[in-house]
Protein backbone atom coordinates (compact mmCIF):
# COMPACT_ATOMS: atom_id res chain seq x y z
CA UNK A 1 0.00 0.00 0.00
CA UNK A 2 1.09 3.43 -0.60
CA UNK A 3 0.56 6.49 1.46
CA UNK A 4 2.76 8.90 -1.23
CA UNK A 5 1.48 12.33 -0.52
CA UNK A 6 0.27 12.82 -4.15
CA UNK A 7 -1.62 9.53 -4.14
CA UNK A 8 -5.60 10.07 -4.55
CA UNK A 9 -7.78 8.96 -2.00
CA UNK A 10 -10.14 6.40 -2.94
CA UNK A 11 -12.97 8.16 -0.89
CA UNK A 12 -13.01 11.36 0.69
CA UNK A 13 -15.38 12.64 2.95
CA UNK A 14 -15.53 16.32 4.22
CA UNK A 15 -18.16 17.86 6.68
CA UNK A 16 -20.95 15.19 6.35
CA UNK A 17 -23.86 15.96 8.73
CA UNK A 18 -27.14 14.52 9.13
CA UNK A 19 -29.80 15.30 11.37
CA UNK A 20 -32.71 13.08 12.63
CA UNK A 21 -35.28 14.12 15.13
CA UNK A 22 -33.69 14.62 18.50
CA UNK A 23 -30.46 13.50 17.09
CA UNK A 24 -27.47 14.72 15.33
CA UNK A 25 -26.24 11.19 14.16
CA UNK A 26 -23.14 12.48 11.82
CA UNK A 27 -21.65 16.50 12.47
CA UNK A 28 -19.13 17.39 10.37
CA UNK A 29 -17.41 14.07 9.88
CA UNK A 30 -14.49 14.28 7.47
CA UNK A 31 -12.53 10.22 6.53
CA UNK A 32 -10.13 9.70 3.96
CA UNK A 33 -9.63 6.32 2.86
CA UNK A 34 -6.74 5.64 0.53
CA UNK A 35 -6.22 2.80 -2.15
CA UNK A 36 -4.93 -0.74 -0.56
CA UNK A 37 -5.79 0.55 2.93
CA UNK A 38 -7.78 -1.48 5.72
CA UNK A 39 -9.12 1.10 7.77
CA UNK A 40 -11.03 0.87 10.84
CA UNK A 41 -14.57 3.10 11.99
CA UNK A 42 -14.27 3.01 15.94
CA UNK A 43 -16.53 4.38 18.12
CA UNK A 44 -19.35 3.36 20.95
CA UNK A 45 -22.75 2.27 20.04
CA UNK A 46 -24.77 5.61 18.54
CA UNK A 47 -21.26 7.40 17.92
CA UNK A 48 -22.87 7.55 14.23
CA UNK A 49 -20.92 4.77 12.43
CA UNK A 50 -23.75 3.20 11.06
CA UNK A 51 -25.41 6.29 9.89
CA UNK A 52 -22.07 7.51 8.06
CA UNK A 53 -21.65 4.21 6.34
CA UNK A 54 -25.23 4.25 4.92
CA UNK A 55 -24.51 7.66 3.80
CA UNK A 56 -21.80 6.06 1.54
CA UNK A 57 -23.82 3.27 0.85
CA UNK A 58 -26.28 5.08 -0.24
CA UNK A 59 -29.09 4.40 1.92
CA UNK A 60 -29.27 7.65 3.37
CA UNK A 61 -29.21 11.26 2.22
CA UNK A 62 -26.86 13.60 4.17
CA UNK A 63 -28.30 17.01 5.28
CA UNK A 64 -25.09 18.40 3.94
CA UNK A 65 -21.03 17.36 3.10
CA UNK A 66 -19.05 16.85 0.28
CA UNK A 67 -18.28 12.52 -0.90
CA UNK A 68 -15.55 12.63 -3.60
CA UNK A 69 -14.60 9.08 -4.95
CA UNK A 70 -10.94 8.81 -6.67
CA UNK A 71 -10.44 12.55 -6.91
CA UNK A 72 -13.94 13.21 -8.35
CA UNK A 73 -17.17 14.76 -6.76
CA UNK A 74 -19.84 12.14 -6.24
CA UNK A 75 -23.69 11.72 -5.08
CA UNK A 76 -24.38 8.40 -4.50
CA UNK A 77 -28.17 8.75 -4.37
CA UNK A 78 -28.98 4.67 -3.61
CA UNK A 79 -27.05 1.41 -3.20
CA UNK A 80 -27.34 0.85 -6.91
CA UNK A 81 -25.25 4.06 -7.35
CA UNK A 82 -22.61 2.81 -5.01
CA UNK A 83 -21.99 -0.36 -6.61
CA UNK A 84 -21.56 1.16 -9.97
CA UNK A 85 -18.73 3.29 -8.31
CA UNK A 86 -17.42 0.20 -7.26
CA UNK A 87 -18.54 0.34 -3.22
CA UNK A 88 -19.66 -2.99 -2.06
CA UNK A 89 -20.79 -3.66 1.46
CA UNK A 90 -21.01 -7.09 3.61
CA UNK A 91 -23.27 -6.59 6.43
CA UNK A 92 -23.45 -7.84 10.13
CA UNK A 93 -26.73 -9.49 8.85
CA UNK A 94 -27.15 -11.57 6.20
CA UNK A 95 -29.70 -11.23 3.28
CA UNK A 96 -30.03 -14.50 2.43
CA UNK A 97 -32.51 -16.85 1.36
CA UNK A 98 -32.44 -20.30 3.05
CA UNK A 99 -34.44 -22.25 0.59
CA UNK A 100 -32.58 -20.96 -2.35
CA UNK A 101 -29.08 -22.05 -3.91
CA UNK A 102 -25.79 -20.28 -3.01
CA UNK A 103 -25.68 -19.12 -7.25
CA UNK A 104 -29.50 -18.31 -6.73
CA UNK A 105 -29.14 -16.22 -3.41
CA UNK A 106 -25.84 -14.15 -5.69
CA UNK A 107 -27.92 -13.74 -8.14
CA UNK A 108 -30.32 -11.67 -6.45
CA UNK A 109 -27.88 -9.50 -5.54
CA UNK A 110 -26.01 -8.64 -8.41
CA UNK A 111 -26.52 -7.18 -11.78
CA UNK A 112 -28.48 -9.16 -14.47
CA UNK A 113 -25.46 -8.68 -16.76
CA UNK A 114 -23.47 -10.38 -14.16
CA UNK A 115 -26.21 -12.90 -13.49
CA UNK A 116 -25.92 -14.49 -16.51
CA UNK A 117 -24.81 -17.79 -18.06
CA UNK A 118 -21.60 -18.72 -16.73
CA UNK A 119 -22.03 -17.22 -13.13
CA UNK A 120 -21.89 -20.67 -11.36
CA UNK A 121 -18.12 -21.17 -12.98
CA UNK A 122 -17.51 -16.99 -12.21
CA UNK A 123 -18.21 -18.08 -8.36
CA UNK A 124 -16.33 -21.26 -8.25
CA UNK A 125 -13.33 -19.53 -9.57
CA UNK A 126 -13.71 -16.13 -7.60
CA UNK A 127 -14.06 -18.39 -3.95
CA UNK A 128 -11.03 -20.43 -5.45
CA UNK A 129 -8.90 -17.87 -5.77
CA UNK A 130 -9.97 -15.85 -2.71
CA UNK A 131 -9.65 -18.86 -0.39
CA UNK A 132 -13.45 -18.68 -0.15
CA UNK A 133 -14.75 -22.00 -0.70
CA UNK A 134 -18.09 -22.36 -1.69
CA UNK A 135 -20.16 -24.96 -3.82
CA UNK A 136 -22.85 -22.59 -5.84
CA UNK A 137 -25.24 -25.60 -6.39
CA UNK A 138 -25.92 -26.06 -2.26
CA UNK A 139 -28.80 -24.63 -0.72
CA UNK A 140 -28.02 -22.14 2.15
CA UNK A 141 -29.73 -23.78 4.99
CA UNK A 142 -27.36 -26.55 4.83
CA UNK A 143 -24.56 -24.05 4.91
CA UNK A 144 -22.35 -22.90 8.22
CA UNK A 145 -22.89 -19.21 9.23
CA UNK A 146 -19.14 -18.81 8.03
CA UNK A 147 -20.11 -20.40 4.77
CA UNK A 148 -23.37 -18.02 4.84
CA UNK A 149 -20.74 -15.08 5.26
CA UNK A 150 -18.61 -16.26 2.28
CA UNK A 151 -21.61 -16.06 -0.20
CA UNK A 152 -22.08 -12.21 0.66
CA UNK A 153 -18.18 -11.67 0.31
CA UNK A 154 -18.31 -13.31 -3.27
CA UNK A 155 -21.14 -11.34 -3.77
CA UNK A 156 -19.66 -8.44 -3.52
CA UNK A 157 -16.09 -9.63 -5.42
CA UNK A 158 -17.99 -10.56 -8.75
CA UNK A 159 -18.53 -6.76 -9.37
CA UNK A 160 -14.99 -5.80 -8.94
CA UNK A 161 -15.45 -3.58 -5.98
CA UNK A 162 -13.02 -0.53 -5.11
CA UNK A 163 -13.87 -0.03 -1.97
CA UNK A 164 -15.39 -3.02 0.49
CA UNK A 165 -17.32 -1.96 3.43
CA UNK A 166 -17.51 -4.73 6.46
CA UNK A 167 -19.82 -4.44 9.74
CA UNK A 168 -18.93 -6.71 12.29
CA UNK A 169 -17.67 -9.18 9.60
CA UNK A 170 -16.25 -11.52 12.48
CA UNK A 171 -19.02 -11.52 15.07
CA UNK A 172 -20.40 -15.31 14.15
CA UNK A 173 -16.80 -16.61 13.41
CA UNK A 174 -14.71 -18.87 15.05
CA UNK A 175 -11.08 -18.11 15.85
CA UNK A 176 -10.04 -20.23 12.50
CA UNK A 177 -12.81 -18.73 10.34
CA UNK A 178 -11.86 -15.46 11.26
CA UNK A 179 -8.02 -16.29 10.87
CA UNK A 180 -8.73 -17.59 6.98
CA UNK A 181 -10.77 -14.34 6.42
CA UNK A 182 -8.27 -11.95 7.24
CA UNK A 183 -5.90 -13.60 4.52
CA UNK A 184 -8.49 -12.95 2.07
CA UNK A 185 -8.89 -8.96 3.21
CA UNK A 186 -4.98 -8.72 3.12
CA UNK A 187 -4.80 -10.26 -0.20
CA UNK A 188 -7.71 -7.81 -1.47
CA UNK A 189 -5.97 -4.47 -0.10
CA UNK A 190 -2.86 -6.05 -1.49
CA UNK A 191 -4.60 -5.71 -4.71
CA UNK A 192 -5.76 -2.39 -4.14
CA UNK A 193 -8.62 -2.61 -2.79
CA UNK A 194 -9.87 -0.50 -0.15
CA UNK A 195 -11.75 -1.65 2.76
CA UNK A 196 -13.67 0.19 5.63
CA UNK A 197 -13.67 -2.50 8.65
CA UNK A 198 -16.32 -1.64 11.46
CA UNK A 199 -15.73 -3.94 14.56
CA UNK A 200 -15.66 -3.89 18.23
CA UNK A 201 -13.29 -6.52 18.73
CA UNK A 202 -10.09 -4.29 18.83
CA UNK A 203 -7.38 -6.91 19.34
CA UNK A 204 -8.18 -7.88 15.82
CA UNK A 205 -8.66 -4.16 14.72
CA UNK A 206 -4.79 -3.73 15.82
CA UNK A 207 -3.61 -6.57 13.90
CA UNK A 208 -5.20 -6.12 10.87
CA UNK A 209 -5.97 -2.75 10.25
CA UNK A 210 -3.66 0.23 8.78
CA UNK A 211 -5.37 3.36 10.30
CA UNK A 212 -8.50 3.74 12.19
CA UNK A 213 -10.70 6.65 12.65
CA UNK A 214 -12.27 7.46 15.69
CA UNK A 215 -15.91 8.75 16.32
CA UNK A 216 -18.13 9.54 19.67
CA UNK A 217 -20.86 11.56 19.62
CA UNK A 218 -21.71 12.16 15.93
CA UNK A 219 -18.01 13.68 15.55
CA UNK A 220 -14.56 12.40 14.94
CA UNK A 221 -12.46 12.93 17.87
CA UNK A 222 -9.41 11.33 17.10
CA UNK A 223 -7.33 9.20 14.68
CA UNK A 224 -5.09 6.85 15.44
CA UNK A 225 -2.50 3.92 13.84
CA UNK A 226 -3.77 0.70 15.12
CA UNK A 227 -0.47 -1.31 15.19
CA UNK A 228 1.11 1.50 17.46
CA UNK A 229 -1.87 1.32 20.09
CA UNK A 230 -3.31 -1.20 22.52
CA UNK A 231 -6.64 -2.42 22.86
CA UNK A 232 -7.74 -0.65 25.64
CA UNK A 233 -5.81 2.74 24.22
CA UNK A 234 -8.22 2.41 21.47
CA UNK A 235 -11.37 1.72 23.97
CA UNK A 236 -10.36 4.88 25.66
CA UNK A 237 -10.65 7.28 22.64
CA UNK A 238 -14.05 5.95 22.15
CA UNK A 239 -15.31 5.74 25.39
CA UNK A 240 -13.63 9.41 26.21
CA UNK A 241 -12.70 7.86 29.64
CA UNK A 242 -10.21 5.14 31.40
CA UNK A 243 -11.64 1.91 30.48
CA UNK A 244 -11.85 -0.36 33.69
CA UNK A 245 -11.75 -3.56 33.11
CA UNK A 246 -14.15 -6.31 34.83
CA UNK A 247 -12.94 -7.26 38.55
CA UNK A 248 -13.25 -10.71 39.06
CA UNK A 249 -13.18 -12.63 42.51
CA UNK A 250 -11.75 -15.70 41.72
CA UNK A 251 -11.69 -16.87 45.72
CA UNK A 252 -15.62 -17.03 45.74
CA UNK A 253 -16.87 -20.15 47.32
CA UNK A 254 -19.47 -21.91 45.32
CA UNK A 255 -22.92 -22.86 46.76
CA UNK A 256 -25.31 -24.91 46.19
CA UNK A 257 -26.65 -26.01 42.20
CA UNK A 258 -29.59 -23.17 41.50
CA UNK A 259 -29.94 -24.58 37.52
CA UNK A 260 -29.92 -28.18 36.95
CA UNK A 261 -30.20 -29.66 33.05
CA UNK A 262 -31.10 -33.08 32.91
CA UNK A 263 -30.71 -35.36 29.63
CA UNK A 264 -32.33 -32.52 28.03
CA UNK A 265 -34.09 -33.15 24.73
CA UNK A 266 -36.27 -30.79 22.49
CA UNK A 267 -36.72 -31.56 19.11
CA UNK A 268 -37.47 -28.49 16.45
CA UNK A 269 -40.22 -28.10 14.18
CA UNK A 270 -38.45 -25.98 12.11
CA UNK A 271 -36.61 -27.32 9.26
CA UNK A 272 -33.64 -24.57 9.83
CA UNK A 273 -33.63 -25.19 13.41
CA UNK A 274 -31.81 -27.33 15.67
CA UNK A 275 -32.60 -30.37 18.03
CA UNK A 276 -31.09 -30.40 21.21
CA UNK A 277 -29.80 -34.15 21.97
CA UNK A 278 -29.07 -35.13 25.89
CA UNK A 279 -27.54 -31.85 27.55
CA UNK A 280 -26.96 -31.87 30.43
CA UNK A 281 -25.24 -29.28 32.58
CA UNK A 282 -25.75 -27.49 36.26
CA UNK A 283 -24.59 -23.54 37.47
CA UNK A 284 -23.62 -23.30 41.09
CA UNK A 285 -24.37 -20.34 42.95
CA UNK A 286 -21.75 -17.54 42.86
CA UNK A 287 -20.45 -19.20 39.27
CA UNK A 288 -20.91 -17.67 35.66
CA UNK A 289 -21.10 -20.96 33.25
CA UNK A 290 -20.16 -19.71 29.97
CA UNK A 291 -21.29 -21.78 26.68
CA UNK A 292 -19.74 -20.73 23.18
CA UNK A 293 -20.87 -21.97 20.11
CA UNK A 294 -21.12 -20.59 16.29
CA UNK A 295 -24.49 -19.28 15.85
CA UNK A 296 -27.01 -21.57 14.22
CA UNK A 297 -25.72 -24.39 16.78
CA UNK A 298 -28.47 -24.83 19.15
CA UNK A 299 -28.03 -21.13 20.89
CA UNK A 300 -31.88 -20.51 20.57
CA UNK A 301 -33.44 -23.33 20.65
CA UNK A 302 -31.35 -23.63 24.13
CA UNK A 303 -32.41 -20.38 25.48
CA UNK A 304 -36.30 -21.68 24.58
CA UNK A 305 -35.85 -24.18 26.60
CA UNK A 306 -34.51 -22.50 29.24
CA UNK A 307 -36.76 -19.65 29.16
CA UNK A 308 -40.10 -22.16 28.97
CA UNK A 309 -40.79 -20.19 25.55
CA UNK A 310 -40.28 -24.13 24.41
CA UNK A 311 -41.09 -26.66 27.06
CA UNK A 312 -38.89 -29.76 27.45
CA UNK A 313 -40.19 -32.98 26.87
CA UNK A 314 -40.74 -33.99 30.83
CA UNK A 315 -40.99 -31.93 33.93
CA UNK A 316 -37.43 -33.48 35.21
CA UNK A 317 -35.40 -32.18 32.15
CA UNK A 318 -34.69 -28.84 34.01
CA UNK A 319 -34.74 -27.76 37.72
CA UNK A 320 -34.71 -24.25 39.32
CA UNK A 321 -33.82 -23.81 42.98
CA UNK A 322 -34.46 -27.52 43.30
CA UNK A 323 -38.12 -27.51 41.73
CA UNK A 324 -38.76 -29.52 38.64
CA UNK A 325 -39.97 -26.76 36.06
CA UNK A 326 -39.06 -28.95 32.75
CA UNK A 327 -42.99 -28.30 31.59
CA UNK A 328 -43.46 -24.64 33.55
CA UNK A 329 -43.63 -21.49 31.50
CA UNK A 330 -41.75 -18.35 31.55
CA UNK A 331 -43.86 -16.58 34.64
CA UNK A 332 -43.38 -19.73 36.60
CA UNK A 333 -39.73 -19.71 36.48
CA UNK A 334 -39.09 -15.83 36.71
CA UNK A 335 -41.51 -16.54 39.49
CA UNK A 336 -39.03 -18.66 41.11
CA UNK A 337 -36.04 -16.08 40.81
CA UNK A 338 -35.23 -16.00 36.90
CA UNK A 339 -34.08 -13.32 34.90
CA UNK A 340 -33.50 -14.00 31.15
CA UNK A 341 -31.87 -11.48 28.70
CA UNK A 342 -32.82 -12.86 24.84
CA UNK A 343 -30.73 -12.78 21.97
CA UNK A 344 -32.98 -10.18 20.05
CA UNK A 345 -33.30 -6.68 22.03
CA UNK A 346 -36.32 -5.11 19.37
CA UNK A 347 -39.51 -7.58 19.19
CA UNK A 348 -37.90 -9.94 21.80
CA UNK A 349 -36.24 -8.52 24.87
CA UNK A 350 -38.41 -5.11 24.38
CA UNK A 351 -41.44 -3.99 22.26
CA UNK A 352 -40.48 -1.89 20.01
CA UNK A 353 -43.08 0.87 19.98
CA UNK A 354 -43.94 0.53 23.69
CA UNK A 355 -42.22 2.92 26.26
CA UNK A 356 -39.14 1.99 28.58
CA UNK A 357 -41.44 1.78 31.54
CA UNK A 358 -44.53 -0.33 29.80
CA UNK A 359 -41.32 -2.61 29.18
CA UNK A 360 -39.55 -2.46 32.33
CA UNK A 361 -43.64 -3.52 33.17
CA UNK A 362 -43.74 -6.95 30.92
CA UNK A 363 -40.84 -8.27 32.78
CA UNK A 364 -40.52 -7.16 36.49
CA UNK A 365 -44.62 -7.27 36.92
CA UNK A 366 -44.69 -9.92 39.67
CA UNK A 367 -41.07 -9.57 41.40
CA UNK A 368 -41.49 -5.86 41.69
CA UNK A 369 -44.85 -5.91 42.67
CA UNK A 370 -46.12 -3.42 40.03
CA UNK A 371 -49.80 -4.23 39.72
CA UNK A 372 -52.56 -4.40 42.00
CA UNK A 373 -55.45 -6.35 41.70
CA UNK A 374 -55.07 -6.36 38.26
CA UNK A 375 -54.39 -3.04 37.68
CA UNK A 376 -50.71 -1.25 36.92
CA UNK A 377 -49.00 0.75 39.61
CA UNK A 378 -47.97 3.15 36.97
CA UNK A 379 -46.08 5.38 39.27
CA UNK A 380 -43.83 2.66 40.82
CA UNK A 381 -43.36 1.31 36.94
CA UNK A 382 -42.24 4.49 35.89
CA UNK A 383 -39.68 4.85 39.03
CA UNK A 384 -38.58 1.21 38.69
CA UNK A 385 -37.94 2.47 34.72
CA UNK A 386 -36.37 5.83 35.46
CA UNK A 387 -34.16 3.84 38.42
CA UNK A 388 -32.65 1.53 35.69
CA UNK A 389 -31.92 4.45 33.34
CA UNK A 390 -29.72 6.13 36.20
CA UNK A 391 -28.37 3.14 37.52
CA UNK A 392 -27.28 1.58 34.26
CA UNK A 393 -26.18 5.19 32.28
CA UNK A 394 -29.14 4.15 30.20
CA UNK A 395 -28.52 7.37 27.46
CA UNK A 396 -32.55 8.68 26.88
CA UNK A 397 -34.36 11.87 28.43
CA UNK A 398 -36.22 9.67 30.29
CA UNK A 399 -38.55 6.55 30.49
CA UNK A 400 -41.59 7.87 28.13
CA UNK A 401 -39.17 7.33 25.01
CA UNK A 402 -40.03 4.16 23.04
CA UNK A 403 -37.56 1.42 23.06
CA UNK A 404 -36.85 1.74 19.62
CA UNK A 405 -35.45 5.27 20.38
CA UNK A 406 -32.33 3.97 21.69
CA UNK A 407 -29.43 3.01 20.02
CA UNK A 408 -28.70 -0.99 20.13
CA UNK A 409 -26.24 -0.55 23.27
CA UNK A 410 -28.36 1.50 25.18
CA UNK A 411 -31.38 -1.09 24.88
CA UNK A 412 -29.02 -3.48 25.95
CA UNK A 413 -27.91 -2.24 28.76
CA UNK A 414 -31.87 -1.50 29.73
CA UNK A 415 -32.88 -4.85 29.58
CA UNK A 416 -29.92 -6.24 31.63
CA UNK A 417 -30.75 -3.25 34.06
CA UNK A 418 -34.37 -4.29 34.15
CA UNK A 419 -33.14 -8.07 35.51
CA UNK A 420 -30.64 -7.22 37.41
CA UNK A 421 -32.72 -4.77 39.35
CA UNK A 422 -34.99 -7.80 40.27
CA UNK A 423 -32.41 -9.64 42.18
CA UNK A 424 -32.51 -12.70 40.12
CA UNK A 425 -30.82 -15.96 41.83
CA UNK A 426 -30.47 -17.59 38.34
CA UNK A 427 -29.80 -14.87 35.17
CA UNK A 428 -29.32 -16.80 31.40
CA UNK A 429 -28.04 -14.08 29.21
CA UNK A 430 -27.69 -14.94 25.38
CA UNK A 431 -25.19 -13.00 23.68
CA UNK A 432 -25.39 -10.22 26.32
CA UNK A 433 -23.02 -7.95 24.56
CA UNK A 434 -24.06 -8.38 21.16
CA UNK A 435 -23.14 -5.28 19.13
CA UNK A 436 -22.23 -3.28 22.31
CA UNK A 437 -19.52 -0.88 22.48
CA UNK A 438 -16.18 -1.66 24.69
CA UNK A 439 -17.41 0.66 27.61
CA UNK A 440 -21.25 -0.54 27.95
CA UNK A 441 -19.76 -3.95 27.54
CA UNK A 442 -17.11 -3.67 30.37
CA UNK A 443 -20.38 -2.26 32.75
CA UNK A 444 -22.56 -5.28 31.16
CA UNK A 445 -19.65 -8.03 32.70
CA UNK A 446 -18.94 -6.19 35.72
CA UNK A 447 -22.67 -6.65 36.59
CA UNK A 448 -22.78 -10.00 35.72
CA UNK A 449 -19.58 -11.18 37.90
CA UNK A 450 -21.53 -8.92 40.57
CA UNK A 451 -24.62 -10.65 40.27
CA UNK A 452 -22.00 -14.24 40.72
CA UNK A 453 -20.60 -12.68 43.86
CA UNK A 454 -23.39 -12.08 45.75
CA UNK A 455 -24.90 -15.76 45.37
CA UNK A 456 -26.82 -15.49 41.19
CA UNK A 457 -26.02 -18.53 38.94
CA UNK A 458 -25.39 -16.80 35.98
CA UNK A 459 -25.11 -18.39 32.46
CA UNK A 460 -24.52 -16.72 29.60
CA UNK A 461 -24.43 -18.21 26.23
CA UNK A 462 -21.96 -16.55 23.36
CA UNK A 463 -20.16 -16.49 20.49
CA UNK A 464 -17.43 -13.87 22.43
CA UNK A 465 -14.66 -16.11 23.28
CA UNK A 466 -12.77 -12.99 24.20
CA UNK A 467 -15.95 -12.30 26.68
CA UNK A 468 -16.18 -15.99 28.06
CA UNK A 469 -12.99 -15.97 29.14
CA UNK A 470 -13.11 -12.41 30.95
CA UNK A 471 -15.90 -13.26 32.76
CA UNK A 472 -16.61 -17.24 33.37
CA UNK A 473 -15.70 -19.86 35.79
CA UNK A 474 -16.41 -22.66 33.56
CA UNK A 475 -16.99 -22.90 29.88
CA UNK A 476 -18.84 -25.81 27.31
CA UNK A 477 -19.16 -25.54 24.06
CA UNK A 478 -22.43 -26.39 22.27
CA UNK A 479 -22.36 -27.67 18.69
CA UNK A 480 -25.12 -29.08 16.61
CA UNK A 481 -27.27 -29.10 19.30
CA UNK A 482 -24.62 -30.91 22.00
CA UNK A 483 -23.36 -29.81 24.38
CA UNK A 484 -19.70 -30.63 25.24
CA UNK A 485 -18.83 -30.84 29.66
CA UNK A 486 -17.91 -27.71 30.89
CA UNK A 487 -14.03 -27.29 32.00
CA UNK A 488 -12.33 -24.43 34.22
CA UNK A 489 -11.11 -21.83 32.44
CA UNK A 490 -7.78 -22.74 33.48
CA UNK A 491 -7.60 -25.72 31.56
CA UNK A 492 -8.86 -24.11 27.99
CA UNK A 493 -7.51 -22.30 25.37
CA UNK A 494 -8.88 -20.13 22.83
CA UNK A 495 -8.01 -22.43 20.01
CA UNK A 496 -9.37 -25.47 21.86
CA UNK A 497 -12.66 -24.15 22.39
CA UNK A 498 -12.24 -22.44 18.26
CA UNK A 499 -11.92 -26.32 17.50
CA UNK A 500 -15.11 -27.37 19.26
CA UNK A 501 -16.94 -24.45 17.87
CA UNK A 502 -16.04 -25.97 14.88
CA UNK A 503 -17.23 -29.98 15.69
CA UNK A 504 -14.17 -31.18 17.48
CA UNK A 505 -14.91 -33.08 20.66
CA UNK A 506 -12.47 -35.82 21.35
CA UNK A 507 -9.94 -33.13 22.85
CA UNK A 508 -7.29 -33.82 25.29
CA UNK A 509 -7.09 -32.80 28.93
CA UNK A 510 -3.83 -30.56 28.04
CA UNK A 511 -4.88 -27.25 26.98
CA UNK A 512 -1.62 -26.85 24.73
CA UNK A 513 -2.11 -29.68 22.87
CA UNK A 514 -2.15 -29.31 19.21
CA UNK A 515 -4.71 -29.74 16.24
CA UNK A 516 -3.67 -31.78 12.82
CA UNK A 517 -5.93 -32.19 10.39
CA UNK A 518 -6.41 -35.51 8.75
CA UNK A 519 -8.98 -35.49 5.74
CA UNK A 520 -10.43 -32.08 6.30
CA UNK A 521 -11.12 -33.37 10.14
CA UNK A 522 -9.40 -31.66 12.72
CA UNK A 523 -7.79 -33.50 15.25
CA UNK A 524 -5.64 -33.40 18.43
CA UNK A 525 -2.80 -34.87 19.80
Amino acid sequence: MSSAATETARLKLTGVTKQYPGCLANDDVSLTIMPGEIHALLGENGAGKSTLVKFIYGVVKADKGMMEWNGQQVDVVDPNAARQLGIGMVFQHFSLFDSLTVAENIALGISKELAGPGLEERIEKISEDYGLPLDPHRHVHSLSVGERQRIEIVRCLLQEPKLLIMDEPTSVLTPQEAERLFVTLRRLSAEGVSILYISHKLDEIKALCHAATIMRGGRVTGECIPAEETAKSMAEMMIGTNLKAPERHDDVTLGDVRLKISSLNVPTDDQFGVSLEDISFDVRAGEILGVAGIAGNGQTELMDALSGEALASNNESIWIEGEAVGLTGPGGRRQLGVGFVPEERLGHGAVPDMTLWENAFLSGMKRMNLMSNGFMKIKETVDYAESVIKQFTVKTPDSSHAANSLSGGNLQKFIMGREIMQSPTVMIALQPTWGVDAGAAAFIHQELINLANNGAAVLVISQDLDELFAISTRIAVIAEGRMSVAKNVSDLTVEQIGLMMGGTHDLPDDPHAQPHVEGGVSHVS
